[in-house]
């Protein structure tokens, strides 16, 4: 069988692997990201000084802290009265680099909660965490490194990957482009964008968006 296929062939372990690693690195980490009241700028235009956005950045650089891909390069991009972006560079094998988008600001309240309900007071419920922030977006840093750490654990070769998160999305992600040029060395050329942030009809399959606002 070719290397191409031999993926195929441990699909029971890998599954199990990604399984374990979610419920038990995962789940835990985005339960506490909900409590965060971090609502993107536009929302809470005195964000820098209310804090929450930095204590999202900070849970996020301690869980990456201790669930590393190896080798990678974690950078934090900061400029005054600008919100920060996460940079992390993940080496690969294979010729070609990845790019893996997401962002951890989050929309407002809004109102409809559920009487046992509430945006920063996560619940798990039937297999689904009920809270601001889980489900947009804050699973896509957590998502992304587990999936290269899978293929490190499988042995399966891959492609530089550069993962980028940002905390201004909710609000027409109006820092963004300043990150990008900033970055723009270490982002470099990618061959193709993973964006982590669209909607799914189900939860049992993969699903992938080919038009998003007439934009792509």
């Amino acid at each position: 069988m070719g290397r191409d296929t031999d993926w195929m062939t441990g699909k029971d372990d890998r599954h199990r692997f990604v399984e374990k690693f979610w419920d038990e690195f995962i789940v835990p980490t985005i339960t506490d990201y909900i409590k965060i009241p971090n609502k993107s700028l536009s929302f809470d235009p005195d964000w820098e000084a209310n804090g929450h956005m930095e204590t999202a950045l900070q849970l996020a650089l301690r869980w990456l802290e201790t669930h590393p891909v190896p080798g990678a390069k974690v950078r934090v991009g900061r400029h005054p009265g600008r919100t920060p972006l996460i940079l992390v560079d993940c080496p690969g094998e294979r010729d070609g680099t990845i790019l893996m988008y997401g962002h951890l600001d989050k929309q407002p309240e809004m109102t409809g909660w559920r009487e046992d309900l509430g945006p920063w007071q996560p619940k798990m419920e039937d297999g689904k965490l009920y809270g601001r922030g889980g489900a947009d977006d804050g699973y896509a840093l957590f998502a992304s490194v587990c999936a290269l750490c899978t293929l490190v654990h499988e042995k399966i070769p891959r492609p530089r990957v550069v993962i980028v998160i940002e905390f201004s999305e909710e609000s027409g992600s109006v820092d963004l482009p300043f990150w990008v040029d900033y970055f723009a060395e270490e982002i470099g050329q990618p061959d193709l964008v993973v964006c982590l942030d669209s909607g799914a009809g189900n939860s049992e399959q993969l699903w992938s968006t080919t038009s998003l606002r007439g934009l792509v």
